[in-house]
């Protein structure tokens, strides 16, 4: 087995403990650090398909706090828009695309470290927009949350209501990139092979994280998550602008 493989496991495993505890932030972390040794064209097929995985086993237990009002249209919203979010993913260079990850992590982490909030529910124009916003993110890179628990955790919503609609959320878009990345021939064997080696480090890793709730601080372990995430967004855009200069 390669560095990169190891490296990638290694990864996997501790988002995953971070998507076990906190419930968010697994697709971000595993994207912008395994995309160090791999290019995002293999990355991004691997990580939904883990979100998906991560995800399904959760539905039953939100589905009567999600807040379907919103869902719907952020769902209609995000399958529209995923598509055209491959389709960059399938015909941008490597380089560049490292960079616009690196940009938008670092301003996605940078709104939530303010602790943005709304004083009332978005309209129906907003929902779409973010819906709109995630699907390209998520087909691109794979990282189509930042938008969506930006809306949700910033939203006058119960807490609850936040984190189910959350959930269902990345499940439904992620399902929509799977689709759209099959439709442009995106999964190969290098893609499939980080999947499958990286699925026992996502299964013990949210089994962790999720007998960690309770036992950490989680608004502290929630600052170190963002505090690592734009770490990591400053180097991969530094490397990257060297790179491409």
């Amino acid at each position: 087995m390669s560095f990169a493989y190891v490296y990638a496991f290694i990864c996997v495993f501790l988002a995953a403990i971070v998507r076990g505890f906190s419930g968010f932030a697994f697709a971000a972390l595993v994207v912008i650090s395994v995309s160090f040794v791999l290019p995002p064209m293999t990355v991004v097929p691997a990580v939904l398909i883990l979100e998906v995985i991560a995800g399904i086993h959760l539905l039953p237990s939100i589905w009567k706090t999600v807040h379907w009002q919103s869902i719907i249209i952020i769902v209609v919203a995000s399958v529209i828009a995923t598509p055209f979010g491959v389709y960059v993913l399938a015909n941008v260079p490597a380089e560049p695309m490292k960079l616009a990850l690196a940009v938008i992590t670092f301003a996605a982490a940078a709104v939530l470290a303010t602790g943005y909030q709304l004083k009332r529910m978005p309209r129906p124009a907003e929902t779409a927009a973010t819906g709109a916003a995630a699907g390209l993110l998520n087909g691109a890179f794979g990282i189509g949350g930042p938008p969506i628990i930006i809306f949700f955790l910033g939203s006058p919503l119960a807490l609850d209501a936040g984190r189910a609609s959350i959930v269902a959320s990345f499940l439904a878009m992620d399902i929509a990139g799977l689709i759209s990345l099959f439709g442009f021939g995106m999964y190969n064997r290098e893609s499939l092979t980080l999947t499958v080696l990286a699925l026992p480090a996502l299964v013990v890793g949210v089994y962790i994280g999720a007998r960690l709730v309770g036992k950490l601080d989680e608004r502290a372990a929630r600052k170190g998550v963002i505090a690592i995430l734009m770490g990591l967004s400053l180097i991969m855009g530094y490397r990257s602008l060297l790179l491409l200069w």
